[in-house]
């Protein structure tokens, strides 16, 4: 497997699916299944038990993964797509729209 094009704390729009258009911040990226968890996007109901955590129980809101497929890197406010490239001896990501380093 390559190395993914999106990481933890990038933030990333939304380019297919239910949520198409919103934005947010990559909480977690699951690299063996190929989905990131962004939050605020992709919310679903889920019906909790009574536990220590949440005495209660109830009705809880939460971030479902979605495919990497479907998101898309935002640099300096700008939907992009993202390469690979060798800066000296170090691999970086940079930002195709603009050519610049991300990171």
């Amino acid at each position: 497997m390559s190395t993914l094009k999106i990481k933890k704390g990038d933030t990333v729009k939304v380019i297919a699916g239910k949520d198409n258009g919103s934005e947010g911040k990559v909480i977690s990226v699951d690299a063996k299944k190929g989905r990131v968890l962004v939050e605020g996007v992709n919310m679903v109901t889920k019906h909790a038990k009574p536990s220590q955590a949440n005495p209660n129980g109830g009705i809880i809101q939460k971030e479902a993964p979605i495919d990497i497929s479907n998101v898309m890197l935002v640099y300096k406010g700008k939907a992009t797509r993202v390469g690979f490239k060798m800066d000296g001896d170090k691999k970086v990501r940079f930002a195709k729209a603009t050519g610049e380093v991300i990171d």
